[in-house]
């Protein structure tokens, strides 16, 4: 997706009968420049940076309707909370070392083995996106036993 991504999104969001607001526009202009991760609550404070009068509601409602269109994908991190992958390229998952708090994207091609023996042996269509491995990673278990 490219920056025509952001630029159509006003006439998408008018054709499933949503306004284009000012708080609208501010989340869009926030999630135009973030990369990776980024939870609702840094999104509403970022907004809040910008617009102060930002209504957690209304980024909420907006980011259901952005997943919808492909712009953002939800997951949820070790700890629980809600996470939003900006732009995601390709369903992954994620890893967290519970020793040092790294996380790490999870491909789907490193996932295939899991995934594809819980939908052979139980029948389980796997969403990766809400897939959190948590363990510990190779640098963490190499100073474990320091």
């Amino acid at each position: 997706m490219t920056a025509s991504t952001w630029e159509s999104l006003p006439d998408r969001l008018r054709a499933r009968g949503l306004r284009w607001t000012p708080q609208r526009r501010v989340l869009v202009d926030v999630l135009s420049r973030t990369r990776g991760h980024v939870t609702g609550s840094q999104l509403v404070e970022r907004c809040r940076a910008i617009d102060p009068a930002t209504i957690p509601s209304t980024v909420y409602r907006t980011l259901d309707v952005l997943e919808d269109l492909g712009m953002v994908r939800h997951g949820h991190a070790a700890d629980g909370r809600e996470e939003f992958h900006v732009l995601p390229e390709a369903d992954h998952g994620h890893l967290h070392c519970d020793a040092c708090g790294g996380s790490w994207d999870l491909s789907a091609d490193e996932a295939d083995g899991l995934v594809r023996s819980l939908e052979v042996g139980r029948g389980f269509v796997v969403d990766l996106s809400h897939v959190t491995i948590v363990g510990r990673c190779g640098a963490c278990v190499g100073t474990e036993g320091s």
